[in-house]
C-alpha cells in the first residue's frame, strides 16, 4: 500500500490521525452534549453545531492565507495544534448541571468551540497542502490520488476509535455513580425542570428513573438534578480525551518534522503579475481557479447532506433506533449510545479504502479509470441512494413532536440499528468517491503559489455546506421523517447532474 509513496506521507498521516482522534471524540458527542447540558432543542443545538462546523472549515481560508503568504506551512500547522489543545481544555473543564447561568456557560462553551475552530483552520488545510507538495514531482505525481486515499484512511483510523472512547468515558462515569445510560432521559429531565413535560412523559420519566437507578426513586426532582450532572460530567471528561490525543499528535509531528517538504523558492510568472514555484500563464491560472470554484460549488451540497451524520442521523439514532441491538459489553463498562454510529463510517472507510484503491488501480492499468470529476459525480449518485434507504426506512414513524409528547418511543416501535448501518455503509462509499479525491483534485489543479488557499477553498465549500446543516435539524423537528431524507436525495441528484454537465471542461483543465 505504501510502495512508491514519499516517506513523509506516513508521518503526516500519523500526525493527522492523532488530531482527528481528538476532533472526532468531540464531534461524536457535541450535539448530544449541548442538549444534555443546556436542554437545547434539536433545532437550536443544530444551529450551534452548524455554525461551529462552518467555522472549522471557513477558517481554513485564514490558515491557508497565512501559510501561503509566509511560506511557513510547518510552523502554521504546529501553531494550529497548540491552539486546538487550548480549546479542548476550555470545554473539558467540568461545570455543574443544571447550569446556574445558562447564557454565561453557553457562551463559555461556544468560545471554546471557536478556539478549536481557529486552531483547526491553521492546521487542516495546510497539512493537506503539505501532503500535496510531496507529489509535486514526476517521481510521485501519478500516485497522488492513491496517496490522498491513504492519508484519508489514517484520518478515519483515529475517527474509528474516538466515539467508542467518548461513550466509554460517559457511560463509565454514569456506572461509577450507580446509574445506567438511557438516551431519552436527559431530554425528559430538562422537560421536567422547565415544566413542559406532559403527563404521559412524566410517567415515562418515573419508570426510567427506577430503571437506570436499579431502585425505586421517591424524589424525582433530586434524581433529575443528579442524573443530569453525572451525565454531562462524563461528557466533559470525554472532551479531556481530546486534549491527550492532541498532545500525542504534537509529539508525532515534531519528531517527524524534518521529513516534510519545504516550499520551493518563489520565482516570477511569465506575466510578472504574481509569484509561484513554477512558471504558469495568467490565462491558465484563471482557468484552474474557475474550475476549482465550480467543483467547490457542487460539493457544498454533498457536505450539506453527508454531515447530517453528526446531526439529524444522530438524532434519529437517539430517538428512533433500538440501541440495545448495537452495544459492546466490556465487563467494566458497556459501550452503548447513539454516538456509537459515529464509529461505523470510519470503520467502513478503513475497510473499504484498500478495496476501492485496488479497483481504481486495476482500472488504471486497463486504461479505463474514471477521471476525478467523474468519480465525484458517481459519489453524488451513491449519496442520494443512501438517503433513499433512509426515506424507505422512516415510512410510518411518528414525528418528533409526537415522540416528545409520548416521552420517547417504546423500544418495540423503534427501528433496527441495521438501517443506519446500511445507510452509513452507502454514505462511506460515496465519501470515498468524493472527499479524498476532491482533495487530490485541488492539489493537482491549484496554481503552485495558491496551494494553501485553494485547499482552504475546498474546506470553505465544506464550511458552507456545514452552515446549511441546521436546515436538516429544522426539517427533522417539524416535518415527517421521510420528507426530511427526501430533501437530501433531491439535493444529491441535482449536484450529480451539475457535475456531469461540467465534466468535459473539468477534465480538460485537469490534464
Amino acid at each position: 500500500m505504501f510502495k512508491n509513496h514519499p516517506k513523509g506521507l506516513i508521518a503526516a498521516a500519523l500526525a493527522n490521525m492523532g488530531e482527528r482522534f481528538g476532533f472526532y471524540t468531540m464531534m461524536a458527542i457535541l450535539v448530544l452534549f449541548l442538549q444534555a447540558k443546556f436542554g437545547l432543542s434539536g433545532t437550536n443545538a443544530g444551529i450551534i453545531y452548524s455554525i461551529f462546523y462552518f467555522s472549522i472549515y471557513i477558517l481554513a481560508f485564514v490558515g491557508g492565507l497565512i501559510a501561503d503568504r509566509t511560506r511557513k506551512y510547518k510552523t502554521t500547522i504546529l501553531a494550529g495544534l497548540f491552539v486546538m489543545t487550548l480549546g479542548y481544555l476550555l470545554i473539558a473543564f467540568p461545570t455543574p448541571t443544571p447550569v446556574p447561568n445558562k447564557t454565561l456557560f453557553l457562551i463559555i462553551s461556544c468560545f471554546g468551540l471557536f478556539v478549536i475552530a481557529f486552531g483547526n483552520g491553521l492546521f487542516k488545510g495546510n497539512l493537506q497542502a503539505l501532503v500535496g507538495q510531496m507529489y509535486d514531482n514526476e517521481t510521485y505525481s501519478k500516485m497522488r490520488d492513491s496517496g490522498f486515499s491513504i492519508f484519508y484512511m489514517f484520518i478515519n483510523v483515529g475517527a474509528l476509535f474516538a466515539p467508542l472512547m467518548a461513550i466509554g468515558m460517559r457511560n463509565g462515569w454514569l456506572q461509577s455513580h450507580g446509574f445506567q445510560y438511557n438516551a431519552t432521559l436527559p431530554e425528559l429531565c430538562h422537560q421536567y425542570l422547565e415544566g413542559t413535560i406532559t403527563p404521559e412523559a412524566s410517567t415515562k420519566l418515573a419508570e426510567l428513573a427506577n430503571q437506570v437507578s436499579g431502585t425505586t426513586v421517591t424524589n424525582i426532582s433530586a434524581f433529575v438534578n443528579e442524573y443530569l450532572n453525572v451525565f454531562t460530567t462524563g461528557f466533559h471528561y470525554a472532551f479531556a480525551i481530546s486534549v491527550i490525543a492532541m498532545l500525542i499528535s504534537v509529539t508525532i509531528y515534531l519528531s517527524n518534522k524534518k521529513k516534510f517538504p519545504n516550499p520551493a523558492p518563489k520565482v516570477k510568472t511569465t506575466d510578472n503579475t504574481s509569484t509561484a514555484t513554477i512558471q504558469m500563464e495568467a490565462k491558465e491560472i484563471k482557468q484552474r481557479i474557475y474550475a476549482l470554484f465550480a467543483v467547490f460549488g457542487v460539493v457544498i451540497f454533498f457536505w450539506f447532506s453527508f454531515h447530517q451524520n453528526g446531526l439529524t442521523l444522530t438524532y434519529f439514532a437517539k430517538d428512533y433506533t433500538n440501541l440495545k441491538g448495537i452495544s459492546i459489553n466490556l465487563g467494566f463498562v458497556t459501550i452503548q449510545g447513539a454516538e456509537i454510529f459515529q464509529s461505523i463510517n470510519p470503520l467502513f472507510i478503513v475497510l473499504l479504502t484498500p478495496i476501492i484503491m485496488s479497483i481504481f488501480g486495476w482500472m488504471r492499468a486497463k486504461g479505463i479509470e474514471p477521471s476525478t470529476p467523474k468519480k465525484i459525480a458517481i459519489g453524488m449518485l451513491i449519496a442520494a441512494t443512501a438517503y433513499f434507504v433512509m426515506t424507505l426506512g422512516s415510512m410510518g414513524l411518528p414525528s418528533k413532536s409526537e415522540v416528545i409528547s409520548m416521552g420517547g418511543l417504546p423500544d418495540m416501535q423503534k427501528v433496527t440499528p441495521w438501517l443506519l448501518v446500511l445507510t452509513y455503509f452507502i454514505l462511506t462509499v460515496a465519501e470515498l468517491f468524493i472527499s479524498p479525491l476532491g482533495i487530490s483534485f485541488v492539489s493537482k489543479v491549484a496554481p503552485p503559489h495558491l496551494q494553501g488557499i485553494m485547499q482552504g477553498g475546498w474546506l470553505g465549500a465544506t464550511a458552507i455546506g456545514n452552515q446549511l446543516l441546521f436546515i436538516g435539524a429544522i426539517l427533522y423537528d417539524n416535518v415527517p421523517l421521510w420528507l426530511t431524507w427526501t430533501v437530501f436525495v433531491i439535493v444529491c441528484l441535482i449536484s450529480m447532474a451539475t457535475m456531469l454537465f461540467m465534466l468535459k471542461w473539468l477534465e480538460r483543465v485537469a490534464k
